[in-house]
């Protein structure tokens, strides 16, 4: 399509020229009766300036400045092949918008300034009154349009590249922070998941092994550890269902379970008391109550640190210290562990502990001290800016 459009302007510009040449002569004598122009036969060197310049357009986009100077060259060389009146050069002001147009403008400046020395110098060869005529400043006017449209050209095809760069990089930026969102929710909710499918069932393993340990020797026992199973395993559907409830849809409304807070700690150590553990529970300053995500993350880092306690742990006992501070929450489980006792288990749980404390704006570490017990400590803040952490 290009080269049609170049060979169509091309094509113009000859048709022009030709015009322009035909009639540089004026009406002869006939035409002095006859007021119609007659056009004359333009002598063969001018058709052929003419045409090589006009030719060279269809190589002006490939070659902008060697086309600009093939036309200037052209155009100063017409006015000394007489006779000669041509006004205006075309095939000069196409060469020399092409350069503006796709050039940066210090070429379009010295190639402009060029063609308009060359072109006014050649115009005083023809025209009547030489250096005093107006006329010689013809060349700089169209020259200067020719280039000043150019360069606004150019200059709008930079704003509009530049504009749908912009565009594209704000998609990206709208689609990576879209994914970097989903990400994040997807490692919540499966951190989440993580927590309760792993706490109940621990917790329902433990009292099945009671039951299975009690049922002929001790009935009455054995069926407290399957009330146990029974009611334990009603907790870990109602926490499921609330925690699938987040992935609903707004127009799907559920009826979700409160998310435990840490002042339901005594219920979640109880819990796992009445599966087999024995736990320590001891406590260092004035309880204080704790807000936004510190007060879950508190909880669940507790109940998965119990939860792999009751796997890992070399004997059913758990120390859980609790240190308050004006600020900060100070938490400590201990069990004992050795390098050679490892329960099942994928590591998931350390990792959701500390991106947990990490959410709330504390830390957490887990460290096996002198190869006898197995320590995790968490400091949390008592409030928290951010929302409630999954």
């Amino acid at each position: 399509m290009r080269q049609i459009r170049a060979a169509g302007l091309s094509l113009l510009v000859i048709l022009i020229g030709m015009a322009e040449l035909a009639f540089s002569h004026g009406p002869d004598e006939a035409a002095v009766e006859n007021p119609a122009l007659h056009p004359q036969n333009p002598p063969i060197p001018q058709v052929a300036l003419l045409l090589i310049g006009a030719l060279a357009l269809l190589l002006r986009h490939r070659h902008p400045r060697t086309v600009a100077v093939v036309t200037t060259l052209c155009g100063a060389a017409l006015p000394f092949i007489a006779p000669h009146t041509v006004v205006i050069d075309v095939a000069t002001i196409v060469a020399l918008y092409t350069v503006a147009a796709i050039t940066d403008r210090r070429t379009a400046a010295i190639l402009g300034i060029l063609a308009a020395v060359l072109l006014t110098a050649s115009s005083i060869r023809w025209l009547p009154n030489h250096f005093s005529d107006l006329g010689n400043l013809l060349p700089i006017n169209y020259i200067a349009v020719a280039v000043a449209v150019g360069d606004a050209v150019r200059n709008q095809h930079a704003l509009l590249l530049q504009e749908r760069r912009r565009t594209i990089e704000a998609e990206h930026s709208r689609e990576s922070e879209a994914r970097r969102q989903v990400r994040e929710e997807r490692v919540r909710i499966a951190r989440e998941l993580h927590d309760v499918v792993a706490h109940h069932i621990t917790l329902v393993n433990a009292q099945a092994g009671v039951a299975h340990h009690l049922l002929r020797t001790d009935p009455e026992r054995a069926y407290q550890a399957l009330a146990g199973i029974k009611e334990t395993s009603r907790a870990a559907l109602d926490e499921l269902r609330a925690t699938v409830g987040l992935l609903r849809a707004d127009d799907e409304p559920e009826s979700l379970q409160p998310v435990p807070t840490f002042a339901e700690i005594g219920g979640l150590i109880e819990s796992f008391r009445t599966a087999g553990l024995h736990i320590q529970l001891t406590q260092h300053g004035t309880p204080r109550p704790m807000t936004g995500s510190a007060d879950l993350a508190a909880y669940r880092i507790v109940q998965e640190a119990l939860t792999n306690a009751s796997k890992h742990s070399i004997r059913a006992h758990t120390d859980v210290d609790l240190k308050y501070t004006q600020h900060t929450l100070t938490i400590t489980v201990t069990n004992p562990a050795t390098h050679g006792r490892s329960g099942p288990g994928t590591g998931h749980g350390l990792i959701g502990m500390r991106e947990r404390a990490e959410s709330a704006g504390g830390h957490l570490t887990a460290t096996l001290q002198a190869n006898t017990s197995f320590v995790v400590t968490a400091i949390l803040p008592l409030t928290a800016n951010d929302g409630p952490a999954l």
